[in-house]
């Protein structure tokens, strides 16, 4: 019987799959700088020729891009789907905000359900430190932009995603980082002039699902993940709601 020999794997190739596998799992952010030669071949235990060849190899991909005399870095157009101009289009239509919050239901509940299953310490600890920094902006309240406040919103729901373990929810969640974090702020716009009731609850509910995750009851997590974009919708719906009405009453003319 004839057969094709089997190809000895050339150990660049070994490294190679090691490190998609870092940049898949988020260890190696799009646009983050990767650890030199050196310290890669010591925790691969190979040597810095095999480590070269293996960027090389993943550089002519367009996975990573050397700077001479700079390092080496993992594309920061990775997973670019969603940037400008995009973000601007998708920002100035009213029914992408709704179709944005429709899609966060899906993504953000999924993210939720599995971040309260496989969350490691490490994750446990990221995600802690993310709701706490949306404490301090609540009790912060007017000495903080809506800027700041709505991109640690984001920062924690991208540490939900990352709690994931999912790669592709996690891609997915950092493609549309930038939309997210402009989604939130406008939310936030739209929602505080409300009152302290809204900005309340808001909290509440942050603190609600950080605790189902922290607790791992991953299917408590998935509904108030869900939960909470319904009464954002709700809350923004009322608004704009309301606006209109005045606009209506504001070109009604006052009897002679």
């Amino acid at each position: 019987m004839n057969s094709t020999p089997v190809q000895q794997r050339r150990l660049s190739d070994e490294i190679v799959g090691r490190i998609e596998t870092m940049i898949l799992d988020g260890v190696f952010r799009p646009g983050e700088r990767l650890p030199a030669e050196r310290t890669l071949a010591e925790e691969f235990g190979v040597s810095r020729p095999s480590v070269r060849e293996a960027i090389q190899k993943l550089a002519a991909r367009g996975l990573l891009l050397s700077r001479h005399g700079g390092g080496t870095f993992v594309s920061d157009s990775l997973g670019s789907s969603f940037r400008d101009p995009m973000i601007e289009l998708l920002e100035h239509s009213p029914d992408a905000h709704r179709d944005l919050i429709e899609f966060r239901h899906t993504l953000e509940g999924s993210c939720a359900y599995y971040a309260a299953q496989r969350a490691t310490e490490p994750d446990r600890a990221r995600l802690q430190a993310a709701f706490e920094r949306v404490q301090e902006d609540y009790l912060r309240q007017g000495r903080i932009s809506r800027a700041e406040e709505g991109r640690n919103d984001a920062l924690f729901h991208l540490a939900i995603a990352e709690a994931s373990h999912n790669a592709v929810l996690l891609h997915t969640i950092r493609s549309l980082f930038d939309l997210l974090e402009r989604n939130v702020v406008t939310n936030i716009g739209g929602m505080h002039p409300h009152g302290s009731e809204v900005r309340d609850k808001l909290l509440a509910q942050h603190e609600a699902l950080y605790r189902a995750i922290m607790d791992r009851r991953a299917e408590d997590a998935r509904s108030l993940a869900c939960a909470h974009l319904d009464y954002v919708q709700e809350v923004l719906s009322n608004a704009q709601d309301e606006a209109r009405r005045v606009e209506r009453a504001n070109r009604r003319r006052a009897p002679a």
